[in-house]
């Protein structure tokens, strides 16, 4: 009888937010990838958010590095690796080992994180190892070090679920954690007792689902936090007895916390709303405080973070169910990198640079040569040495700096000039791989194997399910095989990740008698296959009693700190005295403030999510939240286009005004790069200042100004090959089933637009079927009944379709290419409309029509009849927004 076919579902984790979630990836017969989320992963109990549910469209070949190349020529791995390590064993020769440096990432595995940090910091000699996780959580590194005398997150996510008050503060979880929020959504509607509070100067969808939401002014965070501190000891709500038991400080903090003065002022806020948060604070058991990016992304984020901390720890709310600070991190694994010391000031286990006792273990674990002694340059401060020629030979791993980083422009001039740069990455397009001498095709997702930390130090399995494409290889093979060419092949010989993985386990419990957090002694000595199959678990693992296995890790959620044992010398917390920060200078030629950040359906610069369809449909383009009464001082309409201005570089964005933006403030995503517009990369409009304890730039509030960009004429196509050039002032791309959908606009109308339209469509002119008037031109192409591309222009932004527009990229065109012209479908046509829900695919027009037609007239029915909001339900608050502007017209 023949044995069953073996199952091909694997078990692995999401490769994009904090989050973790699980994933079930089952390949398919015809190169395809379903996807799914993992009913048995603690984090997400089988969700997955829009971006998740969609990763098995960004798993095609296109665009992907499938060879090593050298001065642009394709070369071998081995002379690609000999060249890396003979220039940078030269480089180190002439100049010394902090010449050199290597910028890498959240997105990589734990182990290709340790196999880093171990070459540049015990083999080189330098701590010039820096990560892009240095831009999202290094303030709560800092603050958690200063407070707790180590980088430990307290709690878990059932706290956020078991809490009474839960305050989140500069979190659109609802966008940028999608699948953590709607858990957080379904505990308030099984409890409607529990009150949700949100700190952030935009009404973002987070906002809308909060009870009290508070408008704050940029930076106007450590003002609130001190003087809750404050009012706290007035109110009689210390906890005399944990303060007096586990800490130390509570005086001087309360010193600086009463010079906070007028919080109203210093918050924007208005006193009733103050006061109703202080009283929910004072006044409630079970209190956790969340933050992500708003708090940590500032030139004061440590102080933030410590002055949230200083509430928690003086009303003892901290370690127990439902109670303590937590922050969420960005990146799949930033918490992993965090565990091997992959910033400039770590070192691997949560062992400290500055601590010779510290750098004497792990020189002795590690056999190395050398050790780091002082810290290395951080990331903002690591790219101005490129610039300026200290670093001469780069190698950066798995992310983007030229868009990333602040102030991006002299990111790309220092790149420029620098004499060795590599490259590793898994695309062939990036903005940074054509300043690479030397570039890598590395494996991505799906392809290689390893593990990553969400946000609850729970630590999951990725899984390979996929051949790496061409000759990519993964992460840590790279790295250990450039190590072994440098001379150090005994220290980096490792035959699998499972191996790497033992080694950094093993260091974590190296003479961890307790005294150090980070601790997986009980996973210590997996073999290869219960590598493969463990099971997530939250660390610290503690070791093992005899008979159990590794893979049978307890998995409790667990906590720190409810009765103390804090990582100081003394076991205390440290209370940090934290002064408010001073308000933001005025800057009369930039008088806004520019807050960049995430949107819902993409991650960081596209790479990864620009490749699918539906990901593109919700927000096609870079934008700018204006408020309504700030556009209108300015002249700016809806849509209209508008250039920002910063000391640091320039950028157009597409107007969009909405009373969710703070007065004088301004929004605009960090995700678009000169791959899908032509000049909006927020990267290049953000200052370089950074936090003076944690080196994290203030991406959020950069002095900026504003004008509408005069524009002669907007346009709109769609056409089944992407351009190779677009020639107008402002374009944009997204990817649509067929082809790509192109938002245009220009200074000068062209004088010939016939000919621009055909150049648009890669057609000729004498084929195309046009329409023209006084104020407008449309075009079409067609290849027998299939559409090339089409093309509407207009003096002001064009009224087409964009949904329907697409999907006739896709539709035979016989008899109806008249009605392409028109830039919508007939009245027989459902005009599926802006789309609302990208797990679905779900329109505003679908929506709107159910709703006027009796059918739907609540969010779980729009449910029930379309799918919209079932999934990671982050579409829901703009769901019942177009049901009540439906109901209100028909009352009307």
């Amino acid at each position: 009888m023949d044995s069953a076919p073996a199952d091909p579902t694997v078990r692995t984790t999401c490769p994009y937010c904090g989050v973790g979630c699980g994933v079930l990836a089952t390949p398919r017969a015809n190169g395809t990838v379903a996807i799914s989320g993992d009913p048995a992963h603690p984090a997400n109990f089988g969700r997955l958010c829009s971006k998740g549910s969609a990763l098995g469209e960004t798993l095609g070949p296109d665009r992907r590095l499938l060879h090593p190349s050298i001065a642009g020529q394709a070369a071998s791995w081995d002379l690609a690796l000999g060249t890396i390590a003979s220039t940078f064993a030269a480089t180190i020769e002439a100049h010394g080992p902090d010449s050199v440096a290597l910028y890498v990432s959240g997105q990589l595995l734990t182990e290709d994180y340790y196999v880093a940090n171990k070459l540049m910091k015990g083999f080189i000699g330098s701590a010039n190892i820096d990560t892009n996780s240095r831009l999202c959580m290094s303030s709560s590194v800092a603050g958690h070090r200063r407070a707790f005398g180590a980088d430990t997150v307290p709690g878990c996510y059932a706290d956020l679920e078991q809490a009474e008050l839960l305050v989140l503060v500069g979190s659109n979880l609802a966008w940028c954690h999608p699948v953590l929020f709607q858990r957080v959504m379904a505990a308030k509607a099984a409890r409607p007792g529990m009150r949700i509070v949100v700190v952030d100067p935009r009404r973002t969808t987070t906002a809308d689902a909060a009870d009290l939401h508070l408008a704050i002014r940029p930076d106007g965070d450590t003002a609130l936090f001190t003087a809750l501190l404050a009012h706290l000891f007035e109110a009689g709500a210390i906890d005399r007895s944990y303060v007096d038991d586990h800490t130390t400080g509570l005086a001087e903090a309360l010193d600086a916390a009463r010079q906070t003065g007028d919080v109203a002022a210093a918050t924007g806020l208005a006193a009733a709303d103050i006061a109703m948060l202080f009283d929910l604070f004072a006044h409630t058991e079970k209190v956790v405080t969340v933050y992500s990016q708003g708090v940590n992304q500032s030139a004061s984020g440590t102080d933030k973070v410590n002055a949230i901390i200083n509430c928690h720890l003086a009303t003892g709310r901290i370690g127990r169910p439902g109670m303590g600070p937590f922050s969420v991190t960005g990146q799949p694994n930033a918490m992993g990198g965090r565990e091997v010391g992959g910033l400039a000031n770590q070192l691997a286990a949560h062992m400290d640079l500055d601590k010779p006792a510290h750098r004497d273990r792990v020189q002795r674990f590690w056999k190395a040569p050398r050790i780091a002694a002082t810290p290395g340059l951080q990331a903002v401060a690591m790219f101005d040495a490129v610039a300026d020629g200290r670093i001469k030979a780069l190698w950066i791993i798995g992310t983007n700096p030229v868009d990333s980083l602040p102030d991006a422009d002299r990111v790309r001039a220092g790149l420029a000039t620098c004499p060795f740069v590599v490259v590793s990455d898994i695309v062939s397009d990036t903005d940074t791989l054509p300043y690479a001498h030397v570039v890598l095709p590395a494996a991505g997702w799906g392809e290689k194997d390893g593990t990553v930390t969400n946000s609850e130090r729970r630590i999951s399995r990725q899984r390979a399910f996929l051949q790496a494409p061409g000759e990519a290889w993964p992460d840590w093979r790279i790295l250990a095989e450039v190590a072994r060419r440098m001379g150090f092949g005994a220290a980096f010989d490792w035959e699998s990740p499972d191996d790497v993985f033992d080694e950094h386990a093993r260091l974590s419990a190296t003479e961890n008698e307790g005294d150090r957090d980070f601790d997986l002694a009980g996973l210590v000595g997996m073999s290869a296959e219960e590598y493969q199959v463990f099971p997530p678990v939250q660390w610290p693992v503690p070791r093992l009693t005899e008979d159990a296995a590794p893979a049978d890790a307890p998995q409790p959620d667990s906590r720190f700190f409810a009765a103390g044992g804090f990582f100081t010398p003394d076991r205390r917390a440290r209370f940090v005295p934290v002064l408010a920060a001073s308000p933001l200078p005025e800057d009369a030629c930039r008088p806004f403030t520019l807050n960049t950040g995430r949107i819902r359906d993409q991650w960081h610069t596209m790479t990864r999510t620009g490749r699918a369809p539906r990901l593109s449909a919700h927000i096609a383009e870079p934008f700018a939240e204006i408020h309504p009464d700030d556009a209108r001082d300015l002249g700016v309409g809806d849509a209209d286009i508008v250039r920002l201005e910063t000391g640091f570089g320039s950028g157009l964005f597409r107007a969009c005004l909405t009373p969710r933006q703070r007065r004088g403030s301004l929004f605009a995503p960090m995700h678009w790069t000169e791959q899908f517009a032509s000049a909006s990369r927020a990267g290049a409009l953000t200052q370089k200042q950074t936090d003076p304890h944690s080196g994290q730039p203030a991406l959020k509030s950069t002095p900026v100004s504003l004008a509408r960009f005069p524009v002669a004429w907007h346009g709109f196509a769609v056409t089944r090959l992407r351009p190779s050039t677009i020639p107008a002032d402002y374009w944009a791309v997204a990817r649509t089933e067929a082809g790509w959908r192109i938002e245009l606009a220009g200074l000068a109308t062209p004088q010939n637009w016939p000919a621009f339209a055909a150049d648009l469509f890669g057609a000729d002119a004498a084929d195309l079927l046009s329409y023209h008037d006084a104020t407008t031109a449309r075009f079409a192409a067609f290849d027998g009944e299939t559409l090339q591309g089409a093309l509407w222009t207009a003096p002001g932004p064009v009224a087409v379709s964009r949904a329907w527009a697409a999907g006739q990229l896709l539709a035979p065109h016989a008899l109806s290419r008249q009605r392409i012209l028109a830039g919508r479908g007939g009245a027989d046509t459902v005009d599926v409309g802006a789309i609302v829900c990208a797990c679905f695919s779900v329109g505003a027009g679908q929506i709107s029509g159910a709703v006027r037609s009796g059918r739907c007239r609540s969010v779980a029915e729009i449910g029930g009849l379309l799918q919209a909001g079932t999934n990671c339900g982050s579409c829901r608050t703009e769901i019942q927004e177009i049901i009540d502007g439906c109901l209100v017209l028909d009352d009307a």
